[in-house]
């Protein structure tokens, strides 16, 4: 995955983006200092570059104070927060940063994008099982399951390397959702590497994952393998089987969840149907459920930026689908002005 900064200047004054009221992306550093071949961000944003804790501490304060109640943390490599500030022996390390936003009151939901697997410390995974606003999932791109074609790719991980740090993840962690990224069709990718990526990617039983055909990125190392690159149709084929071998591992985690209560933060009416309303669950996942719940005392309506607690009644690969159960805390309500006219 790669996230392109909008934003020139020193990253202490990048701004949160925000497309509703109760949620917002904080960029917590630009720059990579990673060199993997598919990539552009290196070349064109240079190395990383990290805002100061306190800075991205007073932001995620102030949203707070403005009704928002979920942050996502946003780096090229998040893991590798930190290690261009301070001085002498000490430096902040992601796992500070997700300490200090956890004790922010008003935040309810931490996430962040993207780690890097070869930096993904015990230090982070500790501090995602303690704090109580980081929600319960990871996004860890895995690329390929080939170590020939993640050390072509410059990844700096083995498979077997990558399913252990995701193992004790999950050993810290209970309950915890993992998503990934995976390329299909990297130059040089072989049968034999792409069977290696379905083992691999079987072995993590993700509870989804994006995939992307190789597509060659001018100014990158890879765009220069033209030698290597994969037929198109060889291509298509290994995309449909990996498809079907994610939406197996997919379909069962989402199974397990039927019957369910599920936390939801609304997002509001569905873009599919517009009887149904949507939000995400702390795992990241895609519910979608009746706005209303008659009760003894009255009719209960769910809003946009309300917590509220949803009960598993059908799934699907990429969604889940339900009924509401009761609202948990009431969003953000902004009030509107109306103009007087002065006579």
């Amino acid at each position: 995955m790669e996230i392109l900064e909008e934003h020139d200047e020193y990253p202490s004054a990048l701004p949160a983006r925000r497309e509703v009221d109760h949620s917002a992306w904080i960029t917590i550093q630009i720059g990579c200092d990673n060199s993997c071949a598919f990539c552009i961000v290196p070349s064109v944003r240079g190395a990383e570059v990290s805002r100061r804790t306190g800075d991205i501490v007073y932001e995620v304060e102030e949203l707070a104070r403005d009704g928002v109640v979920e942050i996502t943390l946003l780096g090229q490599n998040v893991n590798s927060y930190g290690r261009d500030l301070g001085a002498g022996q000490y430096r902040p390390q992601f796992a500070d940063l997700l300490r200090a936003v956890d004790a922010v009151e008003g935040i309810e939901r931490i996430r962040f994008t993207s780690p890097h697997p070869k930096d993904l410390r015990a230090e982070t995974i500790a501090a995602m099982a303690e704090c109580a606003s980081v929600c319960e999932h990871l996004h860890l791109p895995l690329q390929s399951g080939s170590d020939r074609t993640l050390a072509r790719m410059h990844r700096g991980y083995t498979a077997a390397r990558y399913l252990e740090r995701l193992a004790a993840a999950r050993d810290a962690i209970d309950d915890l959702a993992v998503t990934t990224d995976v390329i299909v069709g990297f130059p040089g990718e072989t049968d034999h590497d792409f069977a290696r990526t379905l083992e691999v990617v079987e072995a993590a039983q993700y509870d989804a994952a994006y995939t992307f055909v190789f597509s060659p990125r001018p100014g990158t190392e890879a765009a220069l393998m033209t030698d290597d690159f994969v037929a198109p149709e060889v291509v298509r084929e290994r995309m449909a089987q990996l498809t079907e071998v994610v939406e197996g591992s997919a379909r069962v985690k989402h199974g397990a969840r039927l019957g369910r209560v599920e936390e939801v933060l609304v997002d509001g009416p569905s873009k599919t149907d517009t009887a149904m309303w949507s939000g995400r669950t702390r795992h990241n996942k895609l519910l979608h459920f009746a706005p209303t719940l008659l009760t003894d005392s009255g009719t209960v309506t769910a809003r946009a930026g309300d917590l509220v607690e949803v009960r598993v009644t059908g799934t699907a690969p990429h969604w889940l689908r339900g009924e509401l159960a009761g609202v948990v805390r009431p969003g953000p309500r902004r009030k509107v002005r109306i103009p007087v006219e002065v006579v």
